[in-house]
């Protein structure tokens, strides 16, 4: 069971889909997420859990939503 935010759904992605999503290298994304690894923790396998997703969207705002000025 997934959750849509702005319909982008919440689920199991791995780094290349994440950074598809964001329009970003895998190298940029990997650097993005490294401040937050402790919260996250780390992929199982190729993917992150729907609750590492939850996060990633949550400290670097949801893909294609405009950012607060």
């Amino acid at each position: 069971m997934s959750t849509t935010t702005n319909n982008i759904a919440i689920k199991p992605y791995s780094l290349t889909e994440l950074a598809s999503i964001y329009g970003v290298t895998v190298r940029t994304i990997k650097k993005w997420i490294a401040p937050f690894e402790n919260e996250t923790g780390e992929k199982i396998g190729r993917y992150y859990n729907t609750l590492q997703v939850k996060i990633i969207f949550e400290k670097l705002g949801l893909p294609g939503a405009a950012p607060d000025v």
